[in-house]
């Protein structure tokens, strides 16, 4: 009973496996086998390129179509010819990449600075033009001097001040 329940699935798989054994031969058939001039094997569904010796030619396709007529050498020769005029992209090295990368990384970090500089001198550009008022509207200013005593700006001292606050402004405030 049980083998008979198991009957389907052997007879699928085995039409399976008998479809697979009987179209390699036929895909097979279908290849093209030559040596280049560097030595490989190559391995296509097209004719190997004009100029190529018979003797490097190792196996043709079985189809009937196993001799390439005259137009299809033409027209293969100068697709051929069209492909090697354009450009072709290679695909990248690991180095490449790694460069690609590190570039990104170091514009990337470049331009975190340039924006953290952006803003520092932009908070400068706001507390040099408030201290800047507050010297022009004179509000008495004192500090610490380095004794630890406290003092008071005088005119000279001001006059001082707001030089150094302007300079200060002009510097940040572009």
């Amino acid at each position: 009973m049980k083998n008979l329940r198991l009957f389907p699935a052997r007879c699928a798989l085995f039409l399976l496996a008998g479809t697979v054994v009987w179209s390699a031969p036929v895909m097979a058939g279908m290849q093209w086998k030559w040596r280049d001039a560097g030595g490989n094997i190559q391995y296509s569904d097209r004719p190997p390129p004009a100029g190529t010796p018979d003797s490097a030619i190792l196996s043709k396709p079985s189809v009937s179509r196993s001799t390439p007529r005259p137009a299809e050498v033409a027209a293969s020769a100068a697709s051929a010819a069209v492909v090697a005029s354009t450009p072709a992209k290679q695909p990248e090295s690991d180095l490449d990449v790694k460069r690609r990368k590190a570039e990104e990384e170091r514009l990337a970090k470049q331009k975190a600075d340039e924006e953290k500089q952006a803003k520092t001198r932009a908070d400068n550009c706001t507390r040099a033009r408030g201290y800047l008022k507050t010297l022009n509207d004179g509000i008495r200013i004192a500090r610490t001097n380095a004794a630890g005593e406290r003092e008071v700006l005088d005119d000279k001292g001001r006059a001082e001040e707001t030089q150094r606050t302007q300079e200060m402004v002009q510097a940040n405030c572009k």
